[in-house]
């Protein structure tokens, strides 16, 4: 599923389900709002780097293919962005990809709503769910950081798009759950997500050996020193 993939004139998405994705998505927008974590793109340094990386994931999600309308693959970065900024900039992030794309035309307004709770807000939330969960669980160490939050988060919130994807359409009546399940559904969770893993698990290890500043969930004291 991609920017594109929810267009209505394709698939005919009930209108109640557009209006919930706007309605969700104007929830997660308040949120964000009174949780303040806005006021940390305050610093112009860390404004820098979190258009730069949105660039980056826009950039990314144009190498795609798919078999049909709303049926696209291709590879997300959100549990990357997660791990750098956090869940509510993360969301941001990938709501900024999905409006760029439909101003360029290779997405629709009218389904900004969904696609930014299934692409954007769900990964970002199983990412960092994921990292909060390891963090209280298991030792400070920094292979557990990096297989933990890199490899295994993007993975699994790539299977969580995937399954989210497959149980909208069917239940949208877009395709049938038989059609899904042969021909979408196996290479959107488990193909796309080893992708996704290994790409998250590189660029997260990248950074925290040379870049560790840019992960805000990474802290050098914590999981390298005195190991």
């Amino acid at each position: 599923m991609n920017s594109t993939a929810l267009n209505p004139t394709a698939l005919a998405l009930p209108e109640s389900l557009l209006w919930a994705g706007w309605a969700g998505l104007a929830f997660l927008a308040w949120r964000w709002l009174m949780s303040g974590d806005w006021r940390r793109l305050a610093d112009q340094a860390k404004l820098n780097l979190f258009l730069a990386a949105t660039v980056a994931i826009l950039a990314l999600w144009q190498i795609k293919t798919g078999v049909k309308p709303g049926l696209s693959f291709h590879l997300y970065g959100i549990a990357v962005l997660t791990m750098m900024f956090g869940f509510w900039r993360a969301t941001f992030a990938g709501t900024l990809v999905l409006a760029a794309n439909a101003v360029f035309g290779k997405g629709a307004w009218a389904t900004l709503g969904v696609d930014a709770l299934v692409t954007a807000a769900l990964p970002a939330a199983v990412s960092w769910n994921l990292y909060r969960l390891l963090d209280r669980r298991l030792p400070n160490h920094f292979f557990i950081y990096v297989l933990g939050n890199g490899f295994a988060g993007g993975g699994l919130s790539v299977v969580a798009i995937g399954l989210a994807t497959t149980l909208l359409m069917a239940a949208s009546g877009a395709y049938s759950t038989e059609y899904l399940f042969a021909h979408y559904t196996p290479y959107a969770t488990l193909l796309i997500s080893w992708g996704e893993a290994f790409m998250s698990g590189m660029a997260v290890t990248v950074m925290a050996v040379y870049k560790p500043h840019w992960l805000e969930s990474f802290d050098d004291a914590r999981y390298i020193q005195n190991k």
